[in-house]
């Protein structure tokens, strides 16, 4: 089989380093992919959705596999599908649940789906009004795609007006920011459940826990995530069965009743206030970095898994019992400014765990960084600590100018 994955972040490195084990598939592409990929398959320059099509044509792919976002958005699944090109992720239409959160707002109320209270506005004028009368804190998120970064928790009616006007008005996010959502402020833990879903039912992976903030004790701006831990240790059976109950069966029935045909990956962004578990957002894809460790816990093969949800069967995940922790290394001033461009030393002395590269490529035999968040050391354990010993203990080894990272992932 030829295998084409489309991204270049460390979700992509954990796919591609999973279904590398199956014997079956006897190439793998990656647009545009990464250091760890490009020692997996051969990464491709290509990045719009026609060139992507041809390329699939012309090499005769057999599957394809979408990390990101914004090609989903963009209807590259709608497109594979008019050339009988197989594909796995949402359609156009789908994918508007995460490209959208005006939209999936208004698909979370219909259907009676467990989320904060919320407005939407496309005048600002309009909006500006509202917060005048709301209650604080409040957050206000940009409608589109902003790179995870369009969410911001507002205390007071300053902040309110200020980034109102920085999404509506400046536009900071460009058209991302043309539509708002606000809503009322909910308090108490995350979670991340990622379900397959093979155009009937889902079938939810172990959950994980998401750093967000860049700073120790959860501080700082937000980023695109700074580590995470499978499954997560607050995350109990109780909650469980509450998030089915309120979130996950009444999204069931609105995707069928809208008709939003398409097999691939929901990702459900949870929040647990008092008991009770919150839809905070959907996403359409695995999510980066929760993908890291429970692909580090499935023990199914995950090309089987995605042949079987693509063919509408039912699924039996299965995952190792053990604790899975994956840690983020970031260039210095991420998410801000950051320079990129320098070697990344000591790969050699990992001794514990699986180093992932997101935010680098080879050159002249080199591994340098080019993004942010830089590459993840990914290890398990058969409890929090030691795979959290393991994962610091080959950070510590591993050295790029200007490197940081939390030093809080899997403390509780």
């Amino acid at each position: 089989m030829k295998v084409l994955i489309i991204g270049n972040g460390g979700r992509e490195s954990a796919i591609a380093k999973k279904l590398s084990e199956d014997k079956r598939i006897s190439q793998m592409f990656f647009a545009k992919g990464n250091a760890t990929t490009e020692n997996l398959g051969k990464n491709l320059p290509y990045d719009s959705v026609a060139e992507l099509r041809d390329f699939a044509l012309r090499e005769k792919i057999d599957f394809t596999f979408v990390g990101p976002e914004l090609p989903l958005v963009n209807g590259i699944v709608d497109e594979f599908q008019k050339h009988n090109l197989k594909i796995f992720g949402p359609t156009k239409r789908a994918a508007d649940l995460e490209g959208s959160k005006a939209f999936s707002k208004k698909f979370m109320q219909d259907y009676g789906i467990r989320t904060a209270k919320a407005a939407i506005f496309d005048s600002y004028v309009e909006a500006d009004q509202y917060i005048q009368n709301h209650s604080y804190p409040l957050v206000i998120k940009a409608s589109g795609l902003a790179s995870g970064k369009g969410v911001v928790i507002c205390e007071d009616k300053e902040t309110a007006h200020h980034t109102l006007h920085q999404f509506m008005i400046e536009r900071i996010y460009g058209d991302a920011g043309i539509k708002v959502v606000v809503e009322e402020f909910l308090q108490g833990f995350e979670a991340s459940i990622i379900a397959f879903w093979n155009g009937e039912k889902a079938f939810p992976c172990v959950s994980a826990k998401d750093y967000k903030k860049v700073g120790n004790g959860n501080t700082g701006a937000n980023t695109g995530g700074m580590g995470t831990v499978a499954p997560s240790p607050e995350f109990t059976a109780e909650h469980l069965a509450d998030f089915n109950k309120n979130i996950l069966e009444p999204t069931v029935k609105g995707i069928k009743d809208k008709a939003l045909d398409f097999v691939g990956i929901i990702f459900f962004g949870v929040l647990v206030q008092d008991n009770q578990c919150y839809l905070l957002e959907y996403n359409m894809r695995f999510g980066d970095p929760e993908t890291q460790v429970i692909m580090a816990l499935l023990e199914n093969n995950l090309l089987d898994v995605i042949h079987d949800c693509i063919e509408g069967k039912d699924l039996d995940l299965q995952f190792s019992d053990k604790k899975a922790i994956c840690l983020v290394m970031c260039s210095g001033g991420y998410p801000g400014n950051f320079e990129i461009g320098y070697e990344i030393q000591g790969l050699d002395k990992v001794k514990h765990s699986n180093v992932l590269f997101a935010g680098a490529e080879q050159i002249a035999g080199k591994v340098v960084t080019n993004s942010g968040r830089v590459l993840n050391v990914v290890a398990t354990g058969d409890t929090y600590e030691e795979a959290r010993e393991k994962v610091y203990e080959d950070a510590k080894t591993l050295h790029f100018d200007y490197a940081f990272y939390r030093e809080d992932i899997g403390k509780f």
